[in-house]
């Protein structure tokens, strides 16, 4: 692999920002010092511009197998260095879902040979294959995915005896969908019977509201709690549910974490009407009340991690009417340029910024070598100029779906460079394919 010399950059990396030099050698980051004085393939002058440990995505939906027409395993990568996310954990919902361990494992095959970033995937918990969940390796697995809502079929798993049967048996991470499909399925019939198929999408969060997310999430915390399972629930959306979770203790001392996602801090319910279904996701993006208690929820280390849920649909499929349209929004390739306006609002640091996408991942997954500027560790960076401004449209959009609900909207902060592994993987618009992310590994 060829070195690589950074000059000059300003590092944020675990609460502080210096400046320095890295060496990055053999995948690895090989020194970091005020100055390096070293011969290297390629030296990036960095005077000027931020040096962060690459974004750790612990929630992204890339569709293949089965649903390549959205999005897959080489494109959505590809978007996700563009966007300085080195290292996704994908879902299980694909089709076949990843059900078993012979179709998780064509999913590790295929990523291998196609993606860019580094990868993990969820193994897929469902009615009746906990024998399979089971045997599923936690040092090489992220975790296992149970959708306690927001699913069908077999995949749909909210009866609370094989749920309580998951959480007594499964040793390792959970990670859950919590929204309680019960009272979701009876506001439908409410709202249908009012306004028939012509549903306006602002009634979204009305329907997928906050009782069901609650109700659905109190209750994995009350089974984690009587198993001591390590739960993690994902993309909490409301301000209810803030405190069934811990902000007293480390997070490494955390059996129950929880997660925000960008959507949820950058969108409320009043965009609904500029923006349609395009910002349509479960669950829900919801009023202003939520979206503002959440930010403090982060801040306060009530939520742990902030993800993506990045989750591509065709432009026609989004056209529907609300029934139809299907949920989720493509998010990964501008998730840093969203925090980034925040930052640049006085909301957020940088330092907590790199804590909260890089860091706290790493902590919360055990994730080995990785989530840190450190020597040693696997060299996953970004360089960015935090200041530097660019407009979004189709022609700089790396999704397969090709839209973004941020096109023509101009963001302050732009990605220079991108470093996988040690591999210098995009540089100012271009891609460098010749060296493929590694499957992540796990301290546990």
């Amino acid at each position: 692999m060829k070195t690589i010399l950074i000059k000059n950059a300003q590092i944020v990396n675990e609460g502080t920002i210096k400046t320095g030099d890295v060496l990055v050698k053999d995948q690895r980051i090989h020194q970091i010092a005020p100055s390096i004085d070293a011969e290297a393939d390629i030296i990036i002058d960095a005077t000027g511009k931020h040096l962060l440990p690459g974004i750790i995505d612990d929630q992204v939906h890339f569709r293949e197998p089965g649903l390549t027409h959205k999005s897959n395993l080489y494109t959505e990568p590809r978007a996700a260095v563009a966007g300085g996310v080195t290292t996704f954990m994908e879902m299980p919902n694909t089709k076949p879902a990843a059900l078993t361990q012979e179709l998780l494992q064509d999913k590790y095959d295929i990523a291998a040979k196609k993606s860019l970033a580094n990868y993990s995937f969820f193994m897929g918990a469902s009615n009746d294959n906990v024998e399979e969940v089971l045997k599923t390796d936690p040092k090489t697995v992220c975790g296992v995915k149970i959708f306690m809502g927001s699913s069908t079929g077999n995949m749909l798993v909210d009866d609370r005896t094989t749920l309580d049967n998951l959480f007594s048996k499964v040793p390792m991470l959970i990670a859950t969908h919590c929204e309680d499909e019960a009272t979701i399925r009876g506001n439908e019939v409410i709202y249908k019977e009012k306004y028939g198929e012509d549903l306006p999408v602002r009634f979204h969060p009305e329907i997928r509201n906050e009782e069901g997310c609650y109700k659905s999430s109190s209750m994995a915390i009350e089974l984690a709690k009587k198993h001591n399972t390590r739960l993690h629930i994902l993309h909490i959306s409301t301000k209810d549910e803030i405190p069934l979770f811990r902000n007293d203790i480390p997070l490494a001392e955390k059996r129950i974490t929880a997660e925000v996602c960008v959507h949820h801090l950058y969108f409320n319910a009043s965009q609904y009407d500029e923006l349609g279904t395009q910002i349509k996701c479960n669950p829900a993006v919801k009023g202003a009340e939520h979206q503002e208690a959440l930010f403090e929820a982060l801040l306060d280390d009530h939520f742990d991690i902030i993800a993506t849920d990045h989750a591509p649909h065709t432009w026609e499929e989004k056209q529907n009417s609300y029934f139809k349209a299907p949920s989720g929004v493509p998010l990964i390739q501008h998730t840093l340029n969203m925090m980034l306006e925040f930052y640049h609002k006085e909301k957020i640091s940088l330092e907590r910024i790199v804590e909260k996408m890089c860091h706290a991942p790493a902590i919360c997954f055990e994730v080995a070598e990785r989530g840190y500027i450190r020597e040693g560790y696997f060299a996953d960076l970004v360089l960015v100029d935090i200041n530097e401004e660019w407009d979004v449209s189709k022609d700089n959009l790396h999704y397969k779906c090709n839209w973004s609900p941020f096109e023509g909207h101009t963001f302050k902060g732009k990605i220079k460079n991108t470093i996988v592994s040690g591999h210098l993987a995009y540089t100012n618009g271009e891609f460098d394919e010749s060296q493929k992310g590694m499957r992540v590994t796990f301290d546990r």
